[in-house]
């Protein structure tokens, strides 16, 4: 057992067959370096998990467009904007409705339906200009009022006190997180979908769930409306996720699929 914060942590590693981690996208500290240390360790030679493969595009929608491009992968068309004029241009030959997304967050965290050419400018000229929070601290409230009324339970109710907290008292990650701006990402959307489909890859092995879209939303991811039925899940979408995953050599991926 080591600690991946020692400053002599290479020094710690060289005689070890294999070092694992399960380092945290929202730990301010984890995303500073994780990436960095886990392929130097790989560089000498020893087997690491979460290898480069599967993290380097971890919770970096950015990053994975590109990615899944540059494979061939099936992937919803996606735009990204890093000039606040041609992104402004590009409203006026497109077609609405779009999904806007920062380049991370979980849970449909960061993600929004854009319906006309108004509201995809409103966004670019907040991107190129003030930006967005990483963490957005009302869609927190509504997020906690939301699964309240899902859930109706006590815990659900105190975490509506803790969304509330939220408001006033920014966490660590906030404090320190830049604001993200200087790009804008869009996404084509794909109607008619009351549910989407995770496949997570772990080697040779894969596990699914199909996540019903929330009442009155577009969004399926973090619904808590989950259907563990196999019959459910489509067999080109095991398939697909196997094939991808294979191509990128990526230990786990978890993918999410709609229909088109």
């Amino acid at each position: 057992l080591v600690d991946c914060y020692d400053n002599d942590i290479i020094e710690q590693v060289k005689s070890f067959d294999a070092m694992l981690w399960h380092w945290h996208h929202g730990d301010i500290k984890d995303v500073l370096f994780a990436r960095q240390l886990l392929i130097s360790v790989e560089n000498m030679g020893i087997k690491v998990f979460p290898n480069i493969n599967t993290c380097w595009h971890f919770d970096d929608k950015v990053g994975q467009k590109y990615l899944l491009e540059a494979i061939g992968a099936p992937i919803v068309p996606t735009y990204v904007f890093y000039d606040q004029q041609k992104a402004i241009d590009w409203t006026k030959n497109t077609t609405f409705p779009k999904v806007f997304k920062l380049r991370g967050g979980a849970a449909s965290e960061n993600v929004r339906i854009v319906r006309n050419p108004i509201h995809a400018k409103k966004l670019i000229n907040q991107a190129f200009g003030k930006g967005f929070a990483v963490k957005n601290r009302l869609n927190f409230l509504r997020e906690r009022l939301w699964h309240f009324k899902r859930d109706k339970s006590l815990k659900s109710l105190l975490n509506i006190s803790k969304g509330i907290a939220r408001l006033f008292i920014p966490t660590v990650a906030e404090r320190f997180s830049q604001r993200q701006r200087n790009y804008i990402y869009f996404q084509n959307f794909i109607p008619g979908n009351d549910h989407d489909i995770r496949i997570i890859t772990i080697g040779k092995r894969a596990f699914a769930i199909k996540r019903i879209v929330r009442k009155g939303d577009f969004r399926a991811s973090g619904s808590g409306h989950i259907i563990y039925d196999p019959d459910q899940i489509p067999q080109e979408c095991i398939r697909i996720a196997f094939e991808v995953s294979q191509k990128l050599q990526a230990q786990s991926l978890a993918y999410d699929f709609v229909f088109q």
